[in-house]
């Protein structure tokens, strides 16, 4: 699924297009994705100015002049293209309607904003502003990994006495909010962590490394656009490079990329995930 920079890439591209402009016209195409819509969820939207797009861990919060907010999460093949933008900062016209085209938002500047998920593992659903917070999705994430909540005293109490893998660790969205596979592989690289170190058997020096570490390596993805894997696309329909800066993901049986280590870039499976290393650097 995308991470936390495919979605921050996604949010960024949708801003101009949507951001205080009204939905003209909300079209819902099915009753459901992976859950049901929320009840009249056309009508409700119809009318309503964006006065917000945020991002909360991985999903894309729309703040409505309703006093509601649109919840979307993109899930494993979800994609959001902008078409038709009258500020001229997307260069798509409109294109003629798809058979996975699911929600598609016809906002009054002219612009098109279409919600495609052939596997419909995405979601949508709407919620009170006010208490966003407490819904079922949202309650139970940690800090965002790019805000202030998110430093190393809290890891470091996180970690502490924890026996499960530190990979398994970073990536509970209920220690820190948005992080996947991808980006925790590269980041446990950076810090020569190995993924299958217990994460109560760190030092608090190493773990407190972790933080800027984990930082520069979203916003480095955020940068360039995403990882482009499989079905990931910006909002202008371009790829994502940050795949093309990978050190250890997918790079299997490659040369370790640390000067002078003569290691080579392993893969393990946790929990049904590949994690990639380099056993002579990360310990």
């Amino acid at each position: 699924m995308p991470e936390l920079p495919e979605v921050e890439t996604v949010r960024r591209g949708l801003e101009p297009a949507m951001t205080g402009a009204v939905i003209a016209r909300a079209d819902v195409n099915r009753p459901d994705l992976r859950w049901p819509f929320p009840d009249a969820m056309a009508e409700r939207l119809t009318g309503q100015r964006v006065e917000r797009l945020r991002r909360r861990s991985k999903y894309i919060l729309a703040d409505l002049s309703s006093g509601e907010t649109l919840l979307i999460h993109l899930g494993m093949s979800g994609r959001m293209m902008v078409s038709g933008d009258p500020l001229e900062q997307f260069v798509h016209d409109h294109p003629a309607p798809e058979k996975h085209d699911h929600v598609v938002f016809h906002m009054e500047n002219g612009a098109r904003i279409t919600f495609n998920d052939p596997r419909r593992f995405g979601a949508m659903d709407l919620m009170q502003t006010a208490t966003a917070s407490e819904h079922k999705l949202l309650a139970v994430l940690g800090p965002e990994p790019l805000g202030n909540e998110f430093h190393q005293d809290h890891l470091i109490a996180a970690f502490k006495g924890k026996m499960t893998p530190v990979k398994s660790a970073l990536l509970d969205q209920r220690i820190v909010a948005g992080l996947g596979n991808i980006y925790v592989c590269e980041a446990l690289y950076r810090a020569k962590i190995r993924p299958t170190r217990k994460a109560g058997r760190i030092s608090a020096a190493r773990v407190a490394a972790l933080v800027p570490i984990i930082r520069t390596v979203l916003a480095e993805a955020i940068e360039a656009g995403g990882s482009s894997l499989r079905d990931f696309r910006q909002a202008d329909g371009e790829l994502g490079y940050f795949q093309h800066s990978f050190d250890v993901y997918g790079r299997e049986g490659a040369p370790c990329r640390t000067a002078d280590c003569p290691g080579v870039i392993g893969r393990i499976v946790q929990s049904g995930r590949s994690s990639f290393f380099c056993a002579q650097c990360q310990r």
